[in-house]
């Protein structure tokens, strides 16, 4: 079997990030076009779990790679393996989604390849024969086509901002092994251990984000202990305030995110961070709390389908952009909004 649409799938530990299925989505939408049908590529080891949903998803064919060197993600052998069998198959498109990993895969790849690649993709199409990318640029105030002029054209797909298609378990497909391009002892990068740094929902995959700003350090009804020093008073009085972000997170069954202000003044790690320099994300719903709206963060927010705004300040940037704005103080607001959900959502 011969496609010309490539999706490399990212997993962890035998379970597949959903916006790799939402490339198999964009690349069955692409072969309606382009001919064919869809190849995905799965590496790991005792993936073929994941090998099988991808045919679930609308793979027509699974390259997998099932061996002891690829078990842990390491650059050098992935991208090994993924210039080996695009030289020998020649695609013409390789979708990854735009996750760490497949940030990385897709620019080392590209270089193997001696191709280019479509960053942080939020729309395609096809043109005489080439994908026309739409991307976000200048941050996020602009929408920019371009085009790879080079093959394979390599593209990263922005989370969320492609549909997932419909699993069917009844789908099969052609599952082709095959072998891994490096030997262990050629492999310079050895994984010791695993940290889990971040708990809860995932940012980049949620439908629903709550987050927090520096405002949620100005409740003036809070007295921290006397012994603090200033600069501790706040940190307490922002951790308590987002202790309320939390509430609400957890009564929608969203992840927390943070402002770039709140992750540098200590209230939060920087893996809450939204943002140019933290994650670009894009939720059915996104509720800022106390966050004013500087441009870094509306660029990491900003393809939000619903955003809701909760500030005192009614010349708050964010309400810019906000479908729904609530003027008022977070502290007042949270708590009640709170009680709600959890009645209207039976919690």
């Amino acid at each position: 079997m011969t496609n010309k649409i490539w999706v490399y799938i990212d997993q962890f530990e035998g379970q597949a990030l959903p916006s790799s299925w939402e490339g198999i989505g964009v690349g069955l939408s692409l072969a309606e076009t382009l001919g064919g049908g869809v190849t995905a590529l799965v590496f790991g080891q005792g993936v073929e779990g994941v090998a099988r949903q991808a045919f679930h998803y609308g793979a027509g064919e699974v390259l997998l790679a099932d061996d002891a060197t690829l078990a842990d993600y390491r650059s050098e052998p992935y991208t090994a393996l993924i210039a080996k069998l695009a030289a020998g198959r020649v695609p013409e498109i390789i979708l990854f989604p735009t996750t760490t990993r497949g940030r990385e895969l897709a620019g080392m790849s590209a270089v193997d390849l001696n191709s280019g690649v479509l960053v942080d993709v939020i729309a395609l199409e096809v043109q005489d024969g080439r994908v026309l990318a739409t991307r976000p640029i200048y941050a996020g105030k602009l929408l920019a086509k371009v085009q790879c002029s080079a093959k394979p054209q390599i593209v990263t797909l922005r989370g969320r901002a492609f549909a997932k298609p419909e699993a069917d378990e009844s789908r099969a497909g052609v599952l082709t092994k095959v072998e891994a391009a490096m030997a262990e002892a050629d492999i310079t990068v050895k994984v010791v251990d695993y940290t889990t740094s971040e708990v809860g929902v995932s940012l980049t995959d949620a439908a629903v984000i709550v987050s927090g700003g520096r405002g949620v350090s100005n409740n003036p009804k809070l007295e921290p202990p006397a012994d603090l020093s200033d600069g501790e008073k706040e940190v307490w009085r922002a951790r308590k305030g987002f202790e309320l972000v939390g509430g609400l997170a957890e009564a929608l069954g969203a992840a927390v995110g943070a402002s770039r202000a709140a992750v540098d003044a200590g209230y939060v790690p920087y893996s809450h961070q939204v943002g140019q320099t933290g994650k670009v994300v894009s939720p059915d719903l996104y509720v800022a709390c106390g966050i004013s709206g500087a441009i870094q963060h509306l660029a990491g927010m900003r393809t939000s389908k619903v955003i809701v705004a909760i500030n005192k300040d009614p010349d708050a940037p964010v309400f810019k952009l906000a479908r729904f704005g609530v003027v008022g103080d977070l502290f007042d607001i949270l708590p009640h909004l709170t009680v709600a959900l959890r009645e209207r959502l039976g919690k």
